[in-house]
């Protein structure tokens, strides 16, 4: 196991720059995800950590070492791809034993890591089928296994659940969750889904355009976004963001937006008049008011998901999206009304930087 160090790590593919400066730690045994939306630089990123793309500058550390001019076999990592890159003609022990192969090792060692590999996979009995004989969950179990098996300091995930149906996408993040306690090795997991990033990760690492836009716990980012784009990125529906500036009703500090509509602040808050910014507030925090009370929302669309309701509303001219834990009669083309709580407002300036 290792820390891995990364240190104002530049990548540019001739004069277009596709990493700017970016730089984390991460600690040894954390479970880290780096996530964003396509061509936001994370997949690139996690190649420079494996050494399968050059670093254009900075430096990459593992276990205290830099591994900038490092062939990735000397880096003491393993990687486990999106596609699997499993071998056709080879049974599931051949493929788990594949790099202990190529290193010469002994065959009795090479049985007795793919055995513990196995046994903590629940692969045992399919050691003697082939890739083409497995399902796609189990494909990607072997993928995992083969990597087990080389002891690494450190795991390197790609996208690997993106290739799975839902169902069996929610069993296998268990399973990763589970070995990652099992083993405790230093983990780097990329995808583009914020689900995966919050029920997998001890931190994430939220990137945008090639830069780091925020680093933290999933709930602090989920609760204290710094910036328009973690809060809409992390979490599904992603928070509502109204446009207005500050204003007072009857003395006290409250949001207007640009259609008229007096929204409260959090008690702690306090700015001019009239100073341009976006209201941030989650789906959850609403809540249904007595009729002709609160905030008046005209319904667009109802969803119904079991034990909670999914509402689509236009406020003050803007479009919100609540979400109320049970289940509610309401129709389209109706009006709510509604209170929200007031001490989970987020604000941010109009270039979608968090107000303090």
């Amino acid at each position: 196991m290792a820390n891995v160090t990364i240190d104002k790590a530049r990548k540019a593919y001739g004069s277009v720059e596709v990493l700017h400066g970016v730089s984390v730690d991460i600690r040894d045994g954390e479970f880290v995800v780096l996530v964003g939306p396509s061509g936001c630089g994370k997949s690139t990123l996690l190649r420079m950590i494996a050494g399968l793309e050059d670093i254009t500058g900075g430096t990459i550390g593992i276990g205290g070492r830099v591994v900038n001019d490092l062939a990735p076999k000397q880096r003491d990592i393993s990687m486990v791809f999106q596609n699997y890159a499993l071998y056709p003609h080879m049974t599931v022990a051949e493929n788990m034993a594949f790099s202990m192969t190529l290193a010469g090792a002994p065959k009795a060692e090479k049985q007795k890591r793919v055995a513990e590999a196995a046994e903590i996979l629940g692969l045992t009995p399919l050691l003697e089928r082939y890739p083409r004989q497995l399902s796609g969950g189990q494909r990607q179990r072997v993928a995992m296994g083969r990597s087990i098996v080389r002891k690494p300091q450190v795991f390197l995930f790609d996208e690997p659940l993106s290739n799975l149906d839902a169902k069996l996408r929610v069993a296998m993040r268990a399973e990763i969750k589970r070995l990652h306690r099992r083993l405790a090795t230093t983990t780097i997991y990329v995808t583009h889904d914020q689900v995966e990033a919050m029920t997998m990760a001890d931190r994430i690492v939220v990137m945008n355009g090639g830069h780091v836009e925020q680093v933290g716990r999933p709930l602090d980012l989920y609760d204290d976004p710094q910036s328009m784009f973690v809060a809409e990125f992390i979490g599904s529906p992603s928070m509502n963001l109204l446009k207005g500036s500050f204003d007072n009703a009857d003395g006290r500090p409250v949001f207007k937006t640009s259609d008229g509509i007096m929204l409260p602040l959090p008690g702690s808050v306090s700015r001019p008049s009239g100073i341009e910014a976006i209201y941030g507030i989650r789906p959850e925090y609403f809540s249904l008011a007595p009729t002709g009370s609160g905030i008046p929302a005209g319904i667009v669309v109802v969803e119904p998901l079991g034990p909670e309701t999914q509402v689509t509303a236009i406020v003050g001219g803007q479009t919100v999206v609540t979400m109320f834990h049970e289940r509610i009669n309401v129709q389209p083309d109706e009006t709510i009304w509604l209170e929200l709580q007031a001490n989970r407002v987020c604000l941010f300036d109009p270039a979608g930087r968090r107000l303090t």
